[in-house]
This record gives C-alpha cells, structure tokens and sequence, in this order.
C-alpha cells in the first residue's frame, strides 16, 4: 500500500522514486515485520495465557521438557500478521506471485490452525487426523503447482535447472512441473513443522532459508543480473524478496519471544505456513535442489523420522533414541540450547553452500 501510494504521488514528489528500488523496500519490508511482531508479541502472548492454550508435552520425552507444560502457544499468528502486513505495505500488489505467496501461506496456517485448536482447546489428543491433514495441504499444493503452471509467462518458468550445471535446463510439462511443485510445498511445509519442537529451532533456519531465497528472488528477476549468473531469469520474481524479508523480520520478532527459554511457540499454525512459503518461494525462484540445500536441517529432521519409521517396523527396532533428531541429541546429554545453536550453525553453513551456487555454475 506505501509502495502503491510512493509511486502514484512520485511524479509530484521525485523524493519517493526511491521506493522503487527493490533493496530498498525489501529492507523496509525485514523492519515493518520486526517491529510488527516485537509491538503485538507482548499482548498475543497474554492472550493466548488468558485462554490457557498452553503446550501439551509428551510424557516419552525428555524429561526437561515437562517444565514447558503449558507454555502459551500458536503464536505462529504472531509470525502471519507480520509477514502480511510487511507484506501488504511494501510489495508491488500486481505481482501475481505476492498474492499466490500470501494466499498459499495463509491456507497452510489455516490446516495449522486447525490441528492446533483440536488439540490445544478442544483437547483431542489426535489432533486433526494425519489423513486430512494431508488431504489438505494436498489441495493447496496443487492449487498452487496448477496456478504456477497456466499463469506461467516465459519457458524458464517451469524448467528444471542444476546447480553447478549451467547448461542443464529440463522442460518438465504439465505433469512433471506440477508434482515436483507439488512435494516442494507439502514437503517443506511438514519438514519445518517436524523440526519445530525446541525453542527457536525452526524459526532460525527458516527465516535464514527465506532471506536466502529472497536474493535468488532479487536475482532471477534481474535479467542482467541472471544472465551473469547463469541462472533462470524470471520476470516478477523480483517482488518474492519483499515477502522473504517479510519472513525474515517476522521470524526474528517471533525468536525474541521464542528464544530459549520460550514464552510462546509457533504450533502447527506457523510452522505449516512457513514451510509452505518457503517451497512455493523455491519454486518461484526455479531453486528446488538448491532449497533442499539451504533447508538441510528440516531434510534431516523429516528423514529422521521416515527412517526411524522404517527400522521399527521392518526390524522391529529403532535407530534413534527418539526421532525427530533432535529428541536423539537431547537424550544424548546435549542440553537444549546447545541443541538449537549447533542446528542453527550447520543452517548457516548450508545457506551459505546454497549461495555459493549462484556463482558456481
């Protein structure tokens, strides 16, 4: 809306041209939602005390867990109404996929929201079934894979592209844009929310991945820019830095409230939303592999859990003390910061091997 508003009085007023730089408004974007969440934080989190929507903690856990009982939670409400407002004041709202972002992110907030209040006020230990739960963020994956696929523009919209490959361009078709599209979303959105069980474990990573995926964005849609580094130019994909920089200022708002020790935690109601931003944004960006690179930790706590699936029920026994991995560490003898700091370093670390791609092709 600010953007909307600096450009139309720009003739009159030269001064607010500069709201037309990308950079510009993605920072203002990383600011707005950090300043949104730290000035709603205090009063949802009081809200959500008041109506005693606390954690329900598993009783097989770490033992240090049972002092979390309790603790206030689907506070990801916190992290949407950032992300949307930043969002909304900054970005070009002609951009077919700001809303598509948007409207995507809030339909998986929408199954979180959901499954958390089955479980935290209705009280049904189940929560939603895992079949519906699935089924819905099914239907949001492939309404979102189907609008990317009829509202594409150029053939690099829905190729495949390699890093380190940069003669490699695969077209995929209808079918194979839309499935790889498809597990990207239902993918990342489950992964974040498998990883989401420590204080501020996810929301680092993912907010670390968003800004990542934002200088792709920022990249893709700079055909100068694209053609230099060998990746996929994308027209539009410039204005996904302002919706990522949302992420990244809303999620280090929610990580002063969700530091160790936590006062609120995101619940499904953020962590689904976020993961399927984050795979909708990769695919956007032409940048799956690259994603899966980034997200590292969310692909290793998610294959965590399928292996120690599988090992229990073909060989009736498990390869984790607890799985997600990093229950494992924690009955290990890591204490939880610890946990969540070493996670947070190998993120780094693997963001920074996914931006090295930009150059190394």
């Amino acid at each position: 809306m600010l953007y909307w508003l600096a450009k139309h009085f720009a003739s009159q007023y030269s001064v607010l041209n500069v709201f037309s730089y990308l950079t510009l408004r993605g920072i203002l974007s990383v600011v707005s939602a950090l300043l949104i969440s730290l000035a709603v934080g205090p009063a949802m989190i009081r809200r959500l005390s008041r109506d005693q929507i606390g954690q329900i903690v598993r009783d097989d856990g770490p033992q240090s867990h049972l002092s979390k009982k309790g603790t206030p939670t689907m506070g990801g409400g916190l992290i949407l109404v950032a992300i949307c407002v930043a969002t909304l004041l900054w970005a070009d709202l002609s951009n077919r996929f700001v809303w598509l972002i948007l409207a995507t992110t809030l339909a998986c907030a929408a199954i979180g929201f959901l499954d958390d209040y089955l479980k935290l006020v209705v009280k049904s230990p189940r929560g939603l079934p895992a079949r519906w739960k699935y089924l819905l963020q099914s239907i949001v994956g492939l309404a979102a894979a189907l609008v990317l696929w009829y509202t594409a523009r150029v053939p690099g919209d829905t190729t495949l592209f390699l890093p380190f490959l940069k003669g490699f361009a695969l077209p995929l078709g209808g079918v194979g844009f839309v499935v790889l599209s498809y597990l990207m979303i239902v993918g990342m959105s489950n992964a974040v929310n498998l990883t989401d069980g420590l204080d501020g474990l996810a929301i680092m990573p993912a907010a670390m991945v968003a800004g990542a995926l934002g200088i792709f964005a920022y990249a893709s849609g700079n055909a100068i820019f694209a053609s230099y580094l060998s990746i996929p130019a994308i027209p539009g994909a410039g204005e996904v830095l302002i919706v990522s920089g949302a992420i990244v200022g809303a999620g280090l708002g929610f990580l002063w409230f969700n530091a160790y020790p936590a006062q609120v935690f995101m619940g499904d109601i953020g962590a689904l939303a976020l993961g399927g931003a984050l795979g909708l944004m990769a695919v956007i960006v032409r940048q799956e592999l690259v994603a899966l690179v980034m997200g590292g930790v969310f692909v290793m706590e998610t294959a965590s859990v399928i292996l120690q699936v599988a090992s229990y029920k073909l060989r009736g026994k498990r390869l984790f003390r607890m799985a997600p991995i990093h229950h494992h560490f924690e009955l290990k003898g890591w204490a939880e910061p610890k946990v969540i700091v070493r996670f947070w370093i190998i993120s780094l670390l693997l963001v920074l091997a996914g931006l090295a791609t930009l150059k190394v092709r």
